[in-house]
């Protein structure tokens, strides 16, 4: 009788065991899927941040390139009026 007392309660022990192992294993892949979830959420913040970064970049370069164009232009318009004896409103016309 003692040996049959002894085998159930074994039995017990290992079935709760597996069944433990199987509830954290399922624990684990959820655990893993939300980490793979908030990962590809992030990612993807993170993309959009970089991607308004460039354009206000891009935007910020066209102004200064613009802005630096039309001090040129002012410049070589000095430089030819003093060259040619003129004013610097004719140099820019030409």
């Amino acid at each position: 009788m003692r040996k049959i007392a002894l085998i159930a309660a074994a039995s017990a022990a290992a079935l709760s065991l597996a069944a433990c192992s199987e509830e954290t294993q399922d624990a684990a892949a959820t655990t893993a899927e939300s980490a793979a979830n908030d990962t590809e959420a992030n990612l993807e913040a993170a993309g959009s941040e970089i991607e308004q970064a460039g354009d206000a970049v891009a935007a910020e370069t066209a102004e200064t390139t613009n802005e630096v164009a039309g001090e040129v232009d002012a410049a070589a318009a000095e430089v030819e009026a003093d060259v040619q004896d003129e004013t610097t409103t004719e140099a820019q016309a030409d």
